[in-house]
This record gives C-alpha cells, sequence and structure tokens, in this order.
C-alpha cells in the first residue's frame, strides 16, 4: 500500500500523527498540491475530489479522507486503541471528533479559502466569510479550552484520534492561516504543549 501525502498540509498530518502513535510504518509518496498535481485526471481517478490525503492499497482501491484513513488503521491495529473501547467511550471520541471537525477546522478552512493570499489565485474571496469564520475559530478554541480544564486530552483521560485531529487543525490555523487561539485560553495551551511534545508530533 502507498499513502499519498503533502507535508504542508493539516490532513495528511493527522494521518502520519495517527499512524505514529500506532507504531505503523507506510510507504508515502508526496503529491505537489501547489504545483495542481492532485487536480490532474489521472490523479482524479484514485479521488474525484483531488484531496489529499489518499490511502492505496495493493488492490487498488482508494481510501480518502483522513478520518476513514485512520479508521482503516484501527481495525487492522487495534492496539493501542485511539477511537476507543466500548460503546460509550467510542461514542464520546466521535462525538469530540466532530466537534473539533465543525467547530474548529471548518471554521479555519474558511478563513483559509476566504482570507489567505494563497487562495487568491484560485477563487474568488469573500472578505466577510473569513470575518465571520474567525469569530467562530475562536468560539472553537474556547469549546476546547472549557473541555480541556477537567480532561488531560480532549475525549478524556487518553490520548485518542481527537487529540490528532485537533493538534494538526491547531497548528494549521495559529500557522499558515494566521488565526491562533486568544490568550487566557490555558487548558488548550498545557494542552497543545503535552501533545506536541510527543515523538507523533513530529510525523
Amino acid at each position: 500500500m502507498i499513502l499519498y501525502n503533502y507535508p504542508g498540509g493539516p490532513n495528511p498530518r493527522r494521518v502520519r500523527i495517527f499512524l505514529a502513535e500506532k507504531g505503523i510504518a507506510v510507504s508515502m509518496e508526496t503529491v505537489d498540491i501547489m504545483t495542481r498535481r492532485n487536480r490532474q485526471p489521472d490523479f482524479l481517478e484514485k479521488n474525484p475530489t483531488g484531496g489529499i490525503p489518499i490511502l492505496e492499497l495493493d488492490d487498488g482501491t482508494c481510501i480518502s479522507e483522513s478520518v476513514a484513513i485512520c479508521r482503516y488503521f484501527e481495525e487492522l491495529h487495534p492496539e493501542p486503541p485511539l477511537f476507543g473501547t466500548g460503546a460509550k467511550e467510542r461514542a464520546i471520541i466521535e462525538m469530540w471528533l466532530r466537534r473539533v471537525e465543525l467547530n474548529l477546522m471548518v471554521p479555519i478552512g474558511m478563513v483559509w479559502v476566504h482570507g489567505h493570499p494563497l487562495t487568491a489565485k484560485l477563487i474568488r474571496q469573500i472578505p466577510e466569510a473569513a470575518a465571520q469564520n474567525r469569530v467562530r475559530t475562536a468560539m472553537g478554541y474556547k469549546l476546547l479550552n472549557d473541555q480541556l480544564a477537567e480532561n488531560e486530552f480532549i475525549a478524556g483521560d487518553a490520548y485518542s484520534v481527537v487529540d490528532a485531529v485537533a493538534l494538526a487543525t491547531y497548528d494549521f490555523g495559529a500557522g499558515l492561516v494566521g488565526v491562533p487561539p486568544a490568550d487566557g485560553l490555558t487548558h488548550l495551551a498545557r494542552w497543545h504543549a503535552a501533545v506536541s511534545a510527543r515523538p507523533s508530533a513530529t510525523a
């Protein structure tokens, strides 16, 4: 199998962090999205949306979407259980995974699309959309900060796929996109320092 990867993208990084936490090594091939390699016809056969990452299995099956790829590896390598064990734990992890996606990644993505110079070359930007989603991003950071006031990790006391997704999202937002969390979110800052210190964070 091969994982089609782009080093600077938050979605491929989610998978790399997840694999590192699992101790799984996968062959990777870099796809240069800046030259639109992922929009070429042969690549669109692998994923019609053109998104990265994509996991291509030995039988030619292509799995896209980062969480779907992580779930595939969870089934093959259940230890450590990064999607949880038991109905309650799995549901809580799924809940927080959706909350990170909807309340942080989506608004950060909208700021990226409508407020960053790099994407201005690709679409007609709507500055009001970027402004609105900066506010939504701040709300997303606060949501996580409040949860982390009573939990070591986002979904509870154990590191999970939620932390991998949230770290890649946080670093993308605070770094390239330019929407860092507000000062004073001490629980979020504590969590970020802790997960950034894990070896998987450099994957």
